[in-house]
């Protein structure tokens, strides 16, 4: 696979013209991912906006509520023919069952590509000072395999988790889960907000499928050298 193919790019931006430009400057990466901020700004309409350019969508809106809530909410996005969506893996098997069920039949029902569903793990932002702050036992690793197994029993896709935990879930579950990294910082890079990061190159080698990247590339200068510069680190 190219490498450029790897590559998510977040549009952190609720702008729908700055979004349009980015994607016809760099078209030729996995997917771009729309996330809260862009979704409660502009709606539906705006993800529409976004997808009639052909280009594909990882939705990032992070489902996470009762089953029936959420089942509701995920037939009511299928309509925008996402590549990906998200949900979090701490809603428990019901809700992550009862979603996948919902899935496949409403987009059999309606002639619609099934699009990929990820687990979302525990956020990059969380470290193990947070971990335990939260009243949660153990370290932030041990609850990632945990909800990498039930990903896997709720017949998910994949899930999202942090680079630092790549190695262990890949050894754990194989090539069962599509494993999707945020938290990606070229060498050199600003953190920002994110806690748990790495290197695009270690990323990939520890076996990410995919790298969400977002300001290191829309916020860069040039989006296109950037883009080819994380490429060629890959």
């Amino acid at each position: 696979m190219d490498s450029k193919k790897k590559i998510i790019v977040a549009l952190d931006t609720i702008d729908i013209s700055q979004a349009l430009a980015l994607t016809k400057l760099i078209p030729d990466v996995g997917a771009f991912k729309l996330g809260l901020e862009y979704f409660c700004a502009n709606g539906p309409e705006g993800i529409n906006k976004i997808s009639e350019t052909g280009i594909k969508i990882f939705l990032d809106l992070k489902f996470h509520d009762i089953p029936n809530t959420v089942a509701g909410a995920i037939k009511a996005s299928l309509n925008m023919e996402p590549y990906m969506m998200t949900v979090h893996l701490s809603g428990g098997y019901n809700m992550l069952h009862r979603t996948m069920e919902e899935v496949k039949e409403y987009c059999a029902k309606n002639s619609l590509k099934i699009p990929l569903i990820l687990g979302v793990s525990v956020l990059t932002s969380i470290d193990d000072n947070d971990f335990t702050s939260l009243g949660l036992i153990g370290k932030v690793e041990d609850q990632v395999i945990r909800l990498a197994k039930l990903a896997k029993d709720a017949d998910l896709d994949g899930m999202v988790c942090s680079a630092k935990e790549l190695k262990i879930v890949k050894k754990k579950m194989g090539q069962n889960l599509i494993l999707v990294t945020p938290g990606i910082r070229p060498a050199g890079g600003i953190m920002n907000d994110q806690k748990r990061i790495t290197t695009p190159s270690q990323a990939i080698s520890d076996g990410a499928d995919f790298l969400v990247i977002g300001r290191p590339i829309t916020e860069a200068i040039d989006p296109v050298r950037a883009l080819n510069n994380i490429s060629l680190e890959i």
